[in-house]
């Protein structure tokens, strides 16, 4: 069920009809982030090179402060790099405008905060929905069975018509999780998404990404949880903005081949059709 739910797969072959390796679906070259304060120019990442394939399970782990939360922040399009590349699913972010960011994150990256930020006045069914709604995919009847079916996979379905204040921390992570699917990213970053959570409610909700990786879908997570990062294909250790460790193990899915979206212009031509 994951599979069919949560894998947008396509076929790119050379013209003799051999197999070709895709580029890079996360491609980070030489990615600098500057913040400007009192004291001069705090450089939160220092020449960041960072390359993430398809199925991958990446864990990055660090100090607090050191770098981390900007790092994911550069990958889903919430800020821009000082200088260097940001290219994710194929679009150059870092060239993107503001108008362009908020539809391209949409199709292509899901994201799963560490306090859900799930909207108040919206039901749970309404929260999950909303993505399709403002990127405008499927139907109207296609949007309400495609939110069904994610909140059937993260054990919410009964609790899809109440507020998000009605509900745990822990279902609310699984709302959020649910939503971040919702169009049928490529890509999910997760920041610190098991910060707010109990152990046991912790591993249930990681359990959730595994099982999105063994579907062909690409996890990043930020994380200061040791243990959970040790269940990870990858982990990237970050310090004082930089990466000064990156291990890889066994994958737990083939690398996928996903189609790249078009640039999406601020007037809507070249927003990408579901099919």
């Amino acid at each position: 069920m994951f599979q069919k739910l949560f894998n947008r797969t396509g076929d790119r072959q050379k013209s003799d009809g051999q197999s070709q390796r895709p580029p890079h679906l996360i491609d980070l070259h030489e990615v600098v982030k500057a913040y400007a304060t009192a004291a001069g120019d705090f450089l939160a990442l220092k020449d960041i090179d960072l390359q993430v394939d398809g199925g991958e399970f990446v864990a990055v782990i660090g100090k607090s402060g050191s770098g981390k939360s900007t790092l994911s922040n550069m990958i889903t399009g919430i800020d821009r790099p000082s200088s260097g590349s940001v290219v994710v699913n194929g679009t150059s972010v870092h060239k993107m405008s503001e108008g362009q960011i908020a539809r391209w994150r949409g199709l292509s990256v899901g994201v799963v905060f560490q306090f859900f930020q799930l909207l108040p006045t919206l039901t749970v069914l309404e929260n999950v929905m909303l993505p399709m709604d403002f990127c405008n995919v499927y139907t109207g009847r296609e949007r309400r069975e495609r939110a069904i079916h994610l909140l059937e996979q993260v054990d919410m379905v009964e609790q899809m018509d109440k507020l998000p204040t009605a509900i745990s921390g822990g279902q609310q992570q699984r709302v959020a999780i649910a939503r971040s699917l919702a169009t049928d990213p490529p890509i999910v970053v997760a920041d610190e998404p098991t910060g707010n959570l109990d152990s046991r409610t912790a591993d249930s909700v990681f359990s959730l990404f595994e099982k999105l990786v063994d579907g062909g879908k690409t996890i990043l997570m930020v994380t200061h949880d040791d243990d959970l990062a040790e269940r990870v294909t990858r982990t990237v250790t970050i310090a004082d903005g930089r990466i000064v460790d990156d291990v890889r193990t066994q994958r737990t899915a083939e690398p996928v081949v996903i189609r790249p979206l078009p640039l999406l212009q601020p007037n809507g031509v070249g927003v990408y059709a579901v099919s």
